[in-house]
């Protein structure tokens, strides 16, 4: 009986996670697009809001489902941390294990540093486990000296940045799920049908392209529902399992929120656009520190008027090796003048790997 509990859980996050990959980019991203383009955004912080609102919309709204749910409350930052340290690890990992890449020093010094006072508001933020007012507020003041230094960066260094590929890498997922959907298999028919399902609840942008507000709005109601499945689901998991909901947020959730840009990231590596994917990875960590826990904890604490209390257990020690990870990343690059190779990859992937596997097995034993 637990044996098949664990199948429909595990069928059912599969399913969750394919569909809120869908919406979120192919349709919450389009929208986004739209709208960035109508406000007419420098490249930079068009990446670092809306496109990354895109990216991090699973994690971010997971961590909002999460607060409402009592006893949950660190599934939501077991997540976004989880996929912090899957996509520093992982993704930069398997990019730079496709292909050696030279970093531009100026961007990546930029976002590691702010990606680290984030971390280290988040750390202090959980010394104690209550969470005021003040410093859930820390975060988004963070965020918008973030934003701030991102509209006059360019002032500073003319050269130094490219221009935001994101919506490159949000293509290769799209293409990647077509391909996926196409296949000639249980799976892939599955799929296919989810897909015809999905497309029909949404204005077609292709006929109709002022209606990318509709879009928006629908996204926004997808995202939302799924995201509470997913939490009800780890939840449920978690409970078959007998192991902390903290550790399946960690793990599960984290990775199955972040194999769709892992996939793309590693699509765009090849054709010679790793530093894109890198720097990208980055900036969807520091929004989702700042953001994706900040402002759910800001808004909780306003509604109800009080301090949120959040256990430490099985959180504190993750959040210790991600800051120690983007500190060591940095220096390694710095050690090799910002170069990234195969050997650094697989050490990545491995240090990950090791975690994860050692958060697990003291779990349950």
């Amino acid at each position: 009986m637990i044996f098949i509990s664990i199948i429909l859980y595990t069928l059912g996050l599969l399913a969750t996670y394919y569909l809120l990959a869908k919406v979120c980019d192919e349709y919450f991203v389009g929208s986004l697009e739209k709208i960035s383009n109508r406000f007419k955004l420098p490249d930079d912080v068009n990446g670092a809001t809306f496109m990354a609102i895109g990216t991090s919309a699973p994690e971010f709204f997971t961590a909002i489902v999460a607060l409402t749910k009592i006893g949950s409350e660190n599934v939501g930052v077991g997540t976004i941390v989880g996929s912090a340290l899957f996509n520093l690890l992982v993704i930069i990992g398997a990019v730079s294990v496709i292909k050696s890449i030279t970093l531009k020093w100026q961007s990546i010094t930029r976002d590691l540093i702010f990606y680290a006072i984030g971390l280290i508001i988040l750390l202090l933020t959980f010394v104690d486990g209550v969470i005021t007012l003040t410093e859930a507020s820390y975060f988004l003041i963070a965020y918008a000296s973030y934003l701030g230094v991102l509209f006059i960066w360019k002032k500073w260094f003319p050269k130094s940045d490219f221009k935001d590929e994101l919506p490159l890498i949000q293509e290769q997922a799209k293409e990647l799920e077509k391909k996926v959907s196409k296949e000639k298999s249980i799976i892939g028919k599955t799929l296919e049908m989810l897909d015809k399902a999905l497309r029909k609840t949404f204005p077609d942008l292709r006929r109709y392209p002022r209606l990318f507000g509709v879009t928006f709005v629908i996204s926004i109601f997808y995202i939302v529902i799924l995201s509470w499945s997913l939490v009800e689901l780890a939840v449920g998991l978690a409970e078959t399992l007998q192991i902390p909901q903290a550790i399946v947020a960690l793990t599960v959730l984290a990775a199955g929120t972040s194999v769709p840009d892992l996939l793309a990231s590693i699509f765009v590596a090849r054709k010679n656009s790793g530093d894109m994917a890198v720097s990208n990875a980055i900036a969807s960590n520091t929004f989702d520190v700042m953001i994706g826990i900040g402002l759910p904890w800001l808004t909780y604490i306003i509604i109800t008027q009080q301090p949120l209390t959040v256990s430490n257990e099985n959180i504190y020690t993750p959040i210790v090796i991600l800051l120690a990870s983007v500190i060591g990343l940095f220096l390694l690059m710095m050690f090799n003048k910002f170069k990234i190779n195969k050997l650094i990859g697989y050490s990545m992937i491995i240090i990950y790997l090791v975690f994860m596997t050692y958060q697990v097995t003291s779990s349950l034993l």
